[in-house]
């Protein structure tokens, strides 16, 4: 009966570690997929997945957690490239099935820059816009218009020589 009860139990055992192996495998399987996704969408930003392993009883090391190294920081000077580069890490980060929270803050901060740089972008083109409809609103200015314009300049840089002067 002892005899018996021992082979139950190294049954049980053998049960519980083909269980966790079938888990380990799973894990290593999801982790490997989630890495390689980042990996895979971060191209040139991205680096190689690395992995924590942990040893089935089978002897085996199964991946059970992993990172990738992705370069965010912004492209100084050049507003184009940081919005395409983040959009690139957004993606990157957002790739896997399931992103981990780390990943969603990692998205949120690519899109933050990735706007940051679309206004930096648009700054310049507002100015130059403005500018052109000056432009486009003088030489459309009729001369008597201009002339008057003119007079009144000339009668506020007299007044103010005066109060200069004074």
């Amino acid at each position: 009966k002892a005899q018996q009860q021992e082979s139950e139990q190294e049954q049980q055992v053998l049960e519980q570690e083909q269980q966790q192996i079938k888990e380990l495998k799973a894990r290593d399987t999801e982790v490997r997929i989630h890495e390689q996704a980042h990996a895979s969408v971060g191209g040139k930003y991205a680096g190689s997945p690395s992995y924590e392993y942990q040893r089935g009883p089978d002897g085996t090391n199964y991946a059970v957690g992993g990172e990738v190294q992705i370069d965010v920081a912004e492209i100084p000077g050049d507003p184009q490239a940081t919005i395409e580069k983040m959009q690139t890490v957004r993606a990157a980060a957002l790739a896997p099935a399931e992103p981990s929270g780390a990943d969603r803050s990692i998205a949120a901060d690519a899109t933050q820059k990735l706007v940051a740089a679309q206004a930096e972008l648009a700054a310049p083109q507002n100015e130059e816009d403005d500018s052109a409809e000056n432009n486009s609103k003088a030489s459309f200015t009729s001369s008597e218009t201009q002339e008057s314009e003119e007079q009144t300049r000339d009668a506020d840089v007299e007044a103010r020589a005066g109060r200069i002067a004074n």
